[in-house]
């Protein structure tokens, strides 16, 4: 007889929902940036390359405008020539230093911005590889493909185009502001003016820029979603000639992304006017208040224009900044957007190896209840069964009752929030996902293919026959009596099947995944609908197959189909949030009928 064992508590299940809620602190640019740290680990040759880079550029153009009023007062005042041809040269040397500089710096960081992005991109897929079922079934496709695309590419815009611009903009405005400070404290005060409001209000609409940029990065996956819904749904639309429905659903999410782009874009431009118009306060500020100077005999023409210059200095990287600022806020939106799938962790965690609690049963419910995230109805409260080696059993219920839940419970793909489960006399927790996909097959009613062949499909994940030259195989396939199955394949193991899979029927895809699954063989086989698209004769020699299976084999039946449930050794009704054994083949009949009858 299956035993039963005392009630564990079991991990709750996360809510995996991305963008709950946009929340954005006003921080500053330094700290801000400090979230970028992770992403340039590695990089750090290519980082000090660019830096110095920058530094030799800002400081050859920080140089050129006093030596150009130096030039000034002492050369050309005077007449000297000969003077004004050396610091000509000496200029013109500066400047091909700084284009020299200016050039290693943006094929240096075009080189870390692609490096990022590569890096990146591996990072979010193996993240999401790991991630369990109830991720993917809170999110959609859509919205994860633009973050995998589209914030990425935004962060390597920013790396590659803005970060080390940005820094080499900030030492350009501390340096012109040092100069005019130095060259003459009152009018480099007088000029500075502008800029210091300038840098407030930056300050202040930052968090405001960043918000609007961030509710455009979701609106821009929302249309994603939609996009790759209807495109994946596309038969379905066709079929019941609801294009107007779909059309209906991607005009909403269109709109919505064009509002939030709008705004977006007036706020990343916002500043635009701003500089402009505050470098050419600057600018008078600068000439009336020098000529002023020269008038009062305290001031030289070369110092003002050196003045000037210093001005286009200052105030020219402030209108930079602009655009460079827009880039920073939206990298850090996309970055959050990022981040926040790279900071989840899968809640079906690998427990440490225990001792056996019972050898008898092949898998226990103890105690068992369950419900998806966000949702407060419990599909199964409390349930308790145990599958004994090598029976059939049915799961039988009406629609939406549980056999599917209940299944991929048996297979790990979701844990109970409460209760415990156990997997040959272990808690299943305790079983890596290798070994879960080793001992437990399972068929779904509409299974998935990758984009290959039938071999390749049928060998996916399977790493003790992936190994076998085409011949050895053959000869596997025909040992297990499958050969007979592949006469539905034109090409046989060579047909070529498409992602979507669009190249073959629903039952010959239940095929590959039935050989997948038998190949493996499982100590555990659940087929839930499994065989609902596969003509008779075919499903005949399936269940031939199955018989064929090692007599230790448990088999899990779901099926709405009856006759496919006969010979189960024993019938399990679900619904209502219970299970109860049902007996005969007459008792599950009679459950359905008044189940059918009350509802």
């Amino acid at each position: 007889m299956c035993k039963f064992i005392t009630r564990k508590k079991a991990q709750t299940i996360m809510d995996y929902t991305l963008n709950k809620k946009i929340t954005v602190g006003n921080e500053g640019a330094w700290k801000a940036l400090k979230k970028f740290a992770p992403l340039l680990s590695g990089e750090r040759t290519r980082l000090i390359i660019s830096l110095t880079a920058i530094l030799v550029n800002s400081s050859a153009n920080l140089i050129a405008p006093a030596l150009i009023g130096y030039t000034i007062d002492a050369y050309i005042t005077t007449k000297n020539i000969n003077g004004v041809i050396i610091f000509s040269l000496i200029l013109l040397s500066l400047y091909l230093i700084a284009y020299i500089a200016n050039y290693i710096q943006i094929r240096v960081m075009g080189q870390v911005g692609q490096h990022i992005l590569f890096k990146l991109r591996n990072n979010i897929f193996s993240k999401l590889q790991e991630l369990p079922i109830a991720f993917f079934n809170q999110n959609k496709a859509g919205d994860l493909i633009s973050r995998i695309n589209n914030d990425t590419e935004k962060l390597n815009q920013f790396f590659s185009q803005a970060i080390i611009q940005f820094i080499g903009i900030v030492f350009m405005i501390f340096g012109a502001s040092i100069f005019v400070i130095v060259l003459h404290p009152t009018l480099g005060l007088a000029s500075l003016v502008p800029a210091i409001f300038l840098l407030v209000l930056t300050r202040l609409l930052s968090a405001w820029i960043r918000r609007r940029n961030a509710m455009s990065l979701k609106s821009t996956g929302a249309l994603s979603g939609e996009i790759q819904e209807s495109l994946s749904n596309f038969r379905v639309i066709v079929a019941f000639n609801r294009q107007d429905y779909f059309r209906s659903k991607f005009k909403e999410a269109n709109e919505v992304n064009f509002k939030a782009s709008i705004k977006a874009g007036l706020a990343n431009n916002s500043f635009t006017p701003l500089y402009s118009a505050a470098s050419n306060i600057a600018q008078l500020i600068v000439l009336v208040y020098g000529i002023h100077l020269i008038l009062a005999g305290s001031l030289t023409v070369g110092l003002l224009v050196s003045f000037v210059l210093y001005i286009a200095r200052l105030y020219d990287p402030i209108r930079q900044l602009a655009a460079v600022w827009s880039l920073f806020q939206l990298a850090l939106a996309s970055w959050d957007r990022i981040s926040e799938i790279l900071s989840l962790t899968s809640t079906l965690t690998l427990l440490p190896k225990t001792t056996d609690i019972e050898n008898e049963n092949l898998l226990s419910f103890k105690q068992v209840s369950f419900k998806y995230p966000a949702s407060e109805k419990e599909i199964l409260h409390d349930i308790s069964l145990s599958l004994c080696k090598g029976k059939t059993y049915a799961l039988v219920g009406p629609t939406g009752g549980g056999k599917t839940t209940t299944a991929s419970l048996m297979a790990r793909l979701f844990d109970p929030t409460e209760g415990i489960i156990l997997f040959n006399g272990k808690d299943i927790r305790t079983w890596s996902r290798e070994e879960i996909s080793g001992k437990i097959g399972f068929i779904l009613q509409d299974p998935f293919l990758f984009t290959g062949t039938v071999r390749e499909n049928i060998l996916y994940g399977n790493t003790v026959q992936k190994e076998h030259t085409s011949e050895d195989f053959d000869k596997l396939l025909a040992a297990q009596g499958l050969e007979s199955l592949l006469s539905v394949f034109p090409n046989g193991l060579d047909t070529e099947v498409t992602g979507t899979a669009d190249s073959i029927s629903l039952g010959q895809k239940q095929i590959i995944a039935f050989i997948r699954a038998i190949l493996r063989k499982p100590a555990l086989l659940i087929l839930d609908e499994a065989t609902a698209n596969i003509d008779t004769v075919t499903e005949q020699i399936l269940e031939q197959i199955i018989a064929k299976l090692p007599k230790e084999t448990t088999k899990v039946i779901i099926a709405h189909r009856l006759n496919t449930i006969e010979a189960a050794d024993e019938i399990f009704f679900i619904g209502g949030g219970t299970i109860t054994q049902a007996g005969s083949f007459d008792d599950a009949v009679a459950m359905l009928l008044h189940k059918k009858s009350t509802s």
